[in-house]
């Protein structure tokens, strides 16, 4: 049996909870659950744990408010829908979270915020700050806005895009199933549960056939496929019950429960891969011999090393760093844009605020957002 070690040892947590789940198979919002989820999350932040939670349920509640019984296929209703149901979905979770002493705050995204680079860091910016500062992200699909063509398709996607985003260690999907079997349970009695196994395996898309609820868009694959995206930036997922009592408590403390899907790489191991292989670079630093030295030993890459700046890269875009002789010697993503770094250039990080009229990070590269391309 696993011992789970990879979310006993998790410390910053996206958790997605399905609409059948928060809204009780679309009776109206389960006020219970959501209170138990609420206790559950606030003895973990007790604990340590930063939490951004991604609740679906919006729609839904907006169907029983509406008085519909069947989910609308035309766009504008389901936009409609959405709005009205949105209302009482934060209304709910700002009275019970308040109850256990925890501020929420309301995130709202489209595709376009987490495809455009700029609103993709504002966002994680964002996010960040609020875990750090002890408040809960309620994340939703800005539903009222998006068109087919531009939707994530489900919030087991947006949950792994999340998870992307603030560089989470785990990725929790509360379901109303136990987790992934062999076979659809419904169909098959001798199906049986998958506990673990690498969230790669192709093998397990064939396993997660099944459909969707008629309330949710998502069934068992789309949060396979969730899983498979969430590892890419080296967060692992567990799949489980959110009917069994205190589910999150039972799986951060290691208890064998759902499907675990693991990522074969550490977060930062991931990061790396991701940086090294996959960046077309969008401008070039050149450094002076100290920071080659400390770039090579696993540090940040602050102005003061920095002598020239050559391309017109904006904030969060790819760049190379290469010395004197021209030789590559890391590359990273950029905390300010080209015309900002050449004002600060050969400067100390205490003299930022005073050039640009504001201080961002005192690092132009950080050392998580650097991968080291030859020895030195």
């Amino acid at each position: 049996m696993s011992t789970r070690k990879h979310i006993l040892e998790a410390r910053r947590l996206v958790v997605k909870i399905g609409s059948a789940l928060v809204t009780n198979n679309g009776a109206g919002l389960d006020h219970a659950a959501l209170d138990g989820w609420a206790r559950q999350i606030a003895t973990l932040r007790q604990e340590g744990c930063e939490i951004a939670l991604v609740s679906s349920g919006a729609i839904a509640e907006g169907m029983q408010r509406l008085g519909w019984k069947k989910r609308p296929r035309e766009i504008h209703n389901l936009q409609a829908a959405a709005a009205v149901g949105q209302m009482g979905l934060i209304e709910a979770y700002e009275k019970t979270f308040s109850r256990h002493g925890l501020a929420t705050a309301q995130i709202l995204l489209t595709h376009d915020d987490l495809s455009d680079r700029q609103r993709y860091l504002n966002a994680r910016s964002t996010l960040i700050t609020l875990l750090e500062l002890g408040a809960i992200p309620i994340i939703n699909e800005n539903d009222t806005v998006v068109t087919d063509e531009i939707k994530f398709g489900d919030n087991d996607t947006l949950g792994a895009l999340v998870a992307n985003l603030i560089e989470a260690d785990a990725l929790i999907i509360l379901t109303d199933q136990k987790g992934l079997y062999t076979a659809d349970p419904r169909r098959d009695p001798a199906a049986s549960l998958i506990e673990e196994g690498p969230a790669g395996d192709p093998r397990f898309e064939a396993m997660a056939g099944g459909a969707a609820s008629s309330l949710s868009k998502g069934g068992m694959l789309t949060k396979v496929l969730a899983a498979r995206r969430a590892a890419r930036g080296g967060a692992h997922t567990c799949i489980a019950s959110g009917h069994e009592p205190d589910i999150l408590l039972r799986l951060i403390r290691g208890e064998s429960a759902g499907t675990l899907l693991h990522a074969s790489d550490s977060r930062l191991a991931a990061r790396k891969q991701w940086l090294a292989n996959h960046l077309q670079l969008a401008g070039t630093l050149v450094i002076d011999a100290g920071a080659v030295k400390a770039l090579s030993g696993g540090r940040s890459l602050l102005p003061v090393g920095v002598l020239e700046v050559k391309g017109d890269f904006r904030r969060g875009e790819a760049v190379a760093c290469i010395s004197e002789t021209g030789e590559e010697v890391a590359r990273g993503l950029v905390n300010y844009g080209a015309s900002e770094c050449r004002r600060i250039l050969r400067k100390p990080s205490s003299d930022i605020e005073s050039i640009l009229g504001y201080v961002d990070t005192p690092e132009v590269i950080h050392r998580d957002n650097l991968v080291v391309r030859t020895a030195h």
